[in-house]
């Protein structure tokens, strides 16, 4: 759970920095880069999202079904 939440503040902090200069570019750059720009900023937005909100649940259940399925296996005989 620690790992995960540093994760999320790591990648929140990625994001927000990216989106930033992104947008700096996007106001004063020409309009060749604006528009660059902008499909930047919609695919670090979406991508922002997606690892927040899909990638981190994803991990989670992963792990957590890895170590019920460790706690298990542990417990059973092994003379049998």
């Amino acid at each position: 759970n620690d790992s995960l939440n540093a994760t999320l503040t790591r990648t929140i902090n990625t994001g927000v920095s990216t989106i930033v200069v992104i947008l700096c570019i996007l106001f004063f750059g020409s309009d060749t880069t604006r528009s660059f720009m902008f499909a930047m900023l919609i695919g670090i937005v979406i991508g922002t999202i997606t690892s927040i909100f899909i990638a981190s649940p994803v991990a989670y259940r992963i792990m957590s079904k890895q170590h019920q399925d460790t706690k298990e296996g542990s417990g059973k005989s092994k003379g049998k």
